[in-house]
């Protein structure tokens, strides 16, 4: 690095060379599903990367042909069950890490490490149990069903997250709001949520993320199109005979379920990394 702290021409190159390496690896697989997807099934055993006949077929068979009702009815399950577990992991997450940050009280961190716990206890041994207690107290094939499970994966990771956000405000814009005459609560809703939002804004982002790519609670915790997800949905696909791969209808509908992911990280791209970073840096 030269003395007035710029990079010279060679870190620059190799700082681009890097950069574009790390870029083709992630991409990759999406480039080649998304080539996928526009292939005939004749092309899907052809070696070449990019279709020989470019096609919508795959898209009109989930969209308005054969698989719409299977596909559509699990993109809106997932859609409605995604938020509504996102939402209520993140008004939770709020609130414990706003007690776990600001308050001293006995237990504080074992909350933290029961947090910790729960987020890296494998989900494969908890599906069973899960079942049997589900069929007998008839959450079964429910929204409800998904969503409480969706939460012990959201829940963690956002109070974890939250929790180093809030520890980042300064005391001293709560405690002059309780001079002013606000409660506790007020100064936390008035004072502490707005500039929270930030961080807010990228604990929502991950929830939504985990829950929407779950595939184990979704194939286990369901049985109809009452509340399969699309992870669990797309292994039911099948293609227009049983000697027949829906590979290109799959990869159709993996193109379609990934532009909400990227339409809100579009979207709010300048909260998730002002989140971030300003949970990442003691201020």
């Amino acid at each position: 690095m030269a003395a007035n702290g710029k990079l010279t021409g060679k870190q620059r190159l190799g700082w681009t060379v890097l950069t574009v390496v790390v870029l083709v690896y992630a991409l990759f697989p999406v480039a080649a599903i998304l080539a996928t997807s526009f292939k005939t099934q004749a092309d899907l055993g052809n070696a070449s990367f990019l279709p020989t006949n470019w096609t919508w077929d795959n898209y009109r068979m989930i969209l308005v042909g054969d698989a719409q009702e299977l596909f559509l009815t699990a993109f809106r399950n997932s859609i409605g069950i995604t938020l509504i577990a996102t939402f209520i992991a993140v008004v939770l997450a709020t609130l414990c890490a706003y007690s776990i940050a600001r308050l001293n009280f006995p237990g504080k961190r074992i909350i933290l490490g029961t947090a910790l716990a729960v987020s890296i206890f494998p989900v494969i041994s908890v599906v069973t149990p899960l079942f049997n207690l589900w069929r007998n107290i008839g959450l079964y094939d429910t929204w409800l069903g998904l969503i409480i499970p969706y939460l012990s994966l959201t829940l963690p990771i956002s109070i974890w997250t939250l929790a180093a956000f809030f520890r980042q405000i300064p005391w001293d814009l709560e405690q002059a709001a309780q001079v002013d005459g606000a409660t506790q609560w007020q100064a936390f809703r008035r004072a502490i949520v707005p500039l929270a939002m930030p961080g807010v804004f990228t604990t929502a982002i991950i929830a939504f993320f985990i829950a929407w790519n779950d595939f184990v609670y979704g194939i286990s915790l369901t049985s109809t199109e009452a509340a399969r997800p699309v992870p669990a949905a797309l292994a039911f696909f099948t293609g227009a005979s049983q000697f027949e791969e829906p590979t290109g209808a799959i990869s159709a509908a993996a193109i379609i379920v990934t532009i909400p992911v990227v339409v809100l990280v579009l979207l709010f791209q300048r909260q998730i990394v002002s989140g971030l970073t300003q949970g990442a840096v003691k201020g």
